[in-house]
């Protein structure tokens, strides 16, 4: 692994033996707090993630999901903390619509993230629950200098979302959005903070919480009832494993979308990538063939696992993976359907201790703010209803109790059976694809954490547009548009290309040792002790 930063991201990765990466720092040290207090990386994971939805609420709120994979010390694990549509979600609920909502009441799910905290501390913490909500609640309660970040974040949602219930009340003062380096306190939210710590959760899907958030849903055009929270459980699955080069990407199954980034490295792998060297252009442009279609496969197939019609073994078997890669020109871009398999607003986070303890965790209100729809007390609900198709027969058709198709990812490395990397790349659809490009960067060119996350990258945005960052070298550039490619580079300030963090560990020994970064995107910060 080469230590020296070769992209010039002015970041240095950290070395410690215990270490929290985040995209902010109030909440990364809040992590190391944790772990400084006796407790390991699930608690250091943990009281980052809850000090997150009040320090960077324009990217995850309480309202929000989440999802985790983690090694324990002997074995990875994966937990799916998203949440369910609610019962009336019926396709009749949706009769006359052409496609899902993006903001409102119509895009809200049942939020499963808090009942993901309660299960990882349950099974996996050493600190007692209510232990990891201090930093959360002080900031709330006393206030913190928003960053410059976040304060452009927060301004820009404002036209979108100041008419849903409960937002301008909740994240605006006097119709405004705080400026960089004003205090912001919300007293609501640390009240609400002190609800969940106090009764472990349960007064969110059970109590006085819940019944605040049926109350007001059911006032202001939402359908939620008191047996939609009672329903939702998070669940412990096994992280979907292939292979690449000598590692192993570990990425939860569907209805996550981690399974395209395995895909598309799997159609790389077929089609001799390595052939061109790093950096160029020839090199980008099959990864981004490969991502176009591993998308297309995605998006015809991948849903809550109980409606998949094609299972996961067949997306990721190397035969049809092949036969896709057959199709790409490699001197020429192209635009791709789904195979046929048969025959053949998002935080994301790591924690490392020296026991050897890794997890890499994600949580996310997806657009922003989400859905814009505030409860009472700032539970700020995410929009991840609008991952539902309502396409009679598809997959991913809503319906009652069903998860929707999702985006934010964890991700995690292994090689030989033993933990190499926690990862993930925050930011949309720009997670399967910066995935690849994280995994590409680390396995084939040996570079550290935080290189991986200086270099330049691509992603092709939601509408099938190629974009590149600034930094992406005009020749690769060039080389990409001779080949066919519609390429748009974005100004210097763009946020389009999301934020990584990520640990490898560096030694094998009983006290663990760790390299980490963080991204010079956001106010990213890794640190250690």
């Amino acid at each position: 692994m080469l230590i020296s930063p070769p992209f010039g991201g002015g970041r240095a990765p950290v070395l410690a033996r215990n270490t929290v990466a985040s995209s902010q720092p109030l909440a990364t040290q809040a992590g190391i707090e944790a772990l400084q207090s006796g407790g390991n990386a699930v608690d250091a994971a943990l009281a980052t993630a809850i000090t997150l939805t009040v320090v960077e609420p324009t990217m995850n709120g309480l309202g929000g999901d989440g999802f985790a994979i983690l090694w324990d010390g002997k074995k990875l694990h994966g937990l799916n903390a998203s949440g369910r549509a609610p019962a009336a979600w019926t396709p009749d609920y949706f009769a006359g619509k052409s496609a899902m909502d993006l903001i409102g009441w119509n895009t809200v799910t049942v939020p499963g993230m808090v009942a993901g905290w309660v299960e990882l501390s349950r099974k996996f913490g050493k600190l007692p629950f209510a232990q990891l909500f201090k930093r959360a609640i002080d900031y709330a309660e006393n206030g913190f200098p928003v960053s410059p970040v976040i304060a452009r974040q927060w301004r820009e949602a404002i036209p979108i979302l100041k008419n849903q219930p409960g937002f301008a009340e909740s994240f605006l003062v006097d119709g405004k959005s705080p400026q960089a380096g004003q205090i912001w306190k919300f007293p609501a939210q640390a009240k609400t903070l002190k609800e969940i710590a106090a009764t472990a959760g349960v007064s969110f899907y059970k109590g006085p919480l819940a019944q605040s958030m049926v109350d007001f849903a059911q006032a202001t055009g939402g359908c939620f009832t008191m047996q939609d929270f009672a329903d939702n459980t998070p669940d412990w699955v096994e992280p979907l494993a292939f292979d690449y080069g000598n590692y192993t990407l570990h990425e939860i199954p569907p209805n996550g979308s981690g399974i395209a980034a395995q895909m598309a490295l799997g159609i790389l792998q077929a089609a001799n990538v390595l052939q061109y060297p790093a950096n160029s252009a020839q090199r980008i442009h099959l990864q981004i063939e490969a991502m176009r279609m591993a998308f297309a496969d995605a998006y015809a197939y991948v849903s809550d696992a109980r409606s998949m019609a094609v299972p996961a073994s067949k997306l990721l078997d190397r035969e049809y993976l092949a036969s896709r890669a057959a199709l790409i020109d490699h001197a020429k871009a192209a635009s791709y359907g789904p195979g046929d398999p048969h025959s053949g607003g998002t935080v994301y986070l790591c924690a490392a201790d020296a026991s050897g303890m890794m997890i890499s965790y994600i949580q996310s209100n997806f657009k922003g703010f989400g859905s814009g729809v505030v409860a009472p007390g700032g539970i700020a609900f995410q929009n991840r209803g609008m991952g539902f198709s309502l396409e009679s027969g598809h997959p991913n058709q809503v319906a009652p109790g069903k998860r929707p198709f999702h985006t934010i990812l964890p991700a995690f490395l292994t090689k030989d059976g033993k933990p190499t990397m926690a990862f993930g790349v925050m930011g949309g659809n720009m997670q399967p694809q910066g995935h690849v490009q994280f995994v590409m960067r680390f396995v084939d060119e040996y570079l550290n954490p935080q290189a991986c996350s200086d270099a330049p990258r691509w992603r092709i945005d939601d509408l099938g547009k190629l974009t590149v960052e600034a930094a992406m070298p005009a020749s690769v550039v060039e080389g990409l548009r001779n080949m066919g490619h519609e390429v748009t580079v974005m100004p210097a300030n763009s946020l389009d290309f999301g934020s990584a963090q990520a640990i490898a560990k560096i030694s094998d020994e009983t006290n663990s040792a760790y390299i980490a970064g963080s991204d010079h995107r956001r106010d990213g910060l890794a640190a250690g002790y």
